[in-house]
């Protein structure tokens, strides 16, 4: 080790790195089969609409110069190629500065399409993924050791992450500081996971345990990360098993593995494995490069730190658009009750005895209450996602939602591929309504008895029965 590298982190970084790639890898294919009718020229919020409102500075992205649905699913697939290549190891096989190359390529594309994704594109792990990508642009390749700034630097991102949602938690909601929240969270978190009923009944104690250990783990093992090794590698190591289990219990797309991936990046100094060849001396102007780079992040960070600092502290933010350094944070409420929207078609024009509504049945979300639900994280089902949202409060549908019912009105084909089936696949239904229910677990003996996973009832309706001609403000 020299002062500005560390080969003892030659395996935590090619850990990081190639699972990085993955993320981003699954980031770009979910964008390439979801875009056209979440924001494609007519899609639900269209992207032409938003880059003539909303100037390139706000957003920096290269959909502001010019924009076609073939140009985006373009953009989409290059980057899904260039990020499986980074994964299978091409970075490594390539000089010094191809390899920086190539990460910073995929950095663009990707905050290119977050800059345009609006509401589909609002959550903490979009910017998540670009603050970590941009720090692998600086970790090197098998050219050089891995520079001990830009891993410091890591450690601060790990921390932000992990002290920032245990702070949001013991400020807000009550549960999490009389240790109750997880009573609740398995049933009614946004997308529930094969094993989620199963955690939701485990005993009350366990589920006290459960919220110990998590506030454990994002309380006190992040500040154990500025501890000297193997204390750091070990707290490290802790923080990703907890991140495991949060895998196991749930979908939340990529943020588990994203903040797995900079902590075996920290943990990986535990097993000092040696490069397979021997790693020649940085060059100047990579360190004078990674130099501007933490010098940047610290300044940056002034206002994240604060953050945290703050009571009235934020979850999810950036602060400027290029996504460079973030405030995190999550579930600083729990729900106690589940709500979901159940969106009906039917063929008839009118009310009548013979009236049948057929049901829309989604990936992911809950629907029908005899179907498991499915794991789909770290792919992001972001119509699904948007939909528990809409379930919590109208206003957070309602740019979008109506758009959606006109397309479901007219087939429209790229709607309906975000959808598990298609009820009225001859025809498109004359007209659409939606139904607000309350969801619970079944408990064990009502799923023997039954066979359902979810128990509902009807609590009002969501939109009453629409057809196109009366859907307000249709284009």
């Amino acid at each position: 080790m020299d002062w500005f590298s560390d080969s003892d982190y030659w395996l935590g970084r090619l850990v990081f790195q190639r699972l990085v790639a993955v993320i981003y890898l699954t980031a770009f294919l979910a964008a390439a089969r979801q875009f056209r009718a979440l924001m494609g020229e007519r899609g639900m919020l269209p992207v032409p609409r938003f880059v003539a409102r909303v100037p390139f500075r706000a957003s920096p992205s290269v959909f502001h110069w010019h924009y076609s649905d073939r140009f985006f699913a373009g953009w989409s697939w290059c980057g899904a190629l260039l990020a499986a290549a980074v994964a299978a190891g091409a970075a490594d096989a390539v000089p010094l500065g191809v390899a920086m190359a190539m990460w910073a390529v995929l950095w663009v594309m990707y905050l290119s399409i977050v800059n345009v994704g609006q509401t589909w594109y609002g959550f903490g792990w979009e910017s998540l993924l670009l603050e970590t990508g941009l720090l692998a642009v600086f970790l090197g390749n098998d050219d050089v050791a891995p520079p001990v700034l830009v891993l410091w630097l890591l450690r601060w991102l790990l921390f932000r992450v992990e002290f920032g949602a245990g702070l949001i938690k013991m400020r807000g909601d009550r549960c999490w500081r009389d240790l109750t929240c997880l009573y609740y969270h398995h049933e009614t978190q946004p997308m529930p996971g094969p094993l989620s009923w199963f955690f939701h009944h485990l005993p009350k104690p366990l589920h006290r345990v459960e919220v110990a250990a998590n506030h454990v783990a994002q309380l006190v093992l992040p500040v154990l990360l500025f501890t000297p090794q193997p204390v750091a590698g070990w707290a490290a190591l802790a923080m990703a098993v907890t991140q495991l289990w949060l895998v196991l219990s749930g979908n939340f797309a990529w943020l588990n593995w994203l903040t797995i991936a900079p902590a075996l990046a920290v943990a990986g100094a535990l097993l000092p494995v040696r490069p397979p060849a021997a790693q020649g001396p940085s060059p100047l102007w990579f360190e004078v490069l990674v130099c501007a780079l933490t010098a940047l992040v610290l300044a940056l960070s002034y206002r994240p730190a604060r953050n945290l600092l703050t009571r009235g502290q934020l979850m999810n933010t950036s602060y400027e658009s290029l996504h460079l350094v973030n405030s995190y944070g999550a579930f600083g409420s729990i729900t106690r009750i589940r709500r979901e929207i159940v969106i009906e078609g039917t063929s008839a024009a009118a009310d009548g005895p013979g009236t049948v509504w057929r049901a829309y049945e989604f990936h992911g979300k809950p629907g029908e209450v005899g179907r498991l639900p499915r794991q789909f994280a770290p792919y992001h089902l972001r119509l699904d996602w948007l939909m528990w949202f809409a379930a919590l409060s109208p206003a957070y549908a309602r740019a979008w939602f109506g758009p959606f019912v006109e397309r479901l009105l007219e087939n429209d084909r790229d709607t309906l591929r975000l959808l598990r089936g298609n009820p009225f696949p001859d025809a498109p239904p004359a007209r659409v309504r939606a139904r607000l229910f309350e969801y619970r677990f079944t408990s064990p003996r009502e799923l023997r008895e039954s066979g359902a996973w979810w128990h509902r009832r009807e609590v009002r309706m969501f939109l009453p029965p629409t057809a196109l001609s009366s859907r307000p403000g249709r284009r």
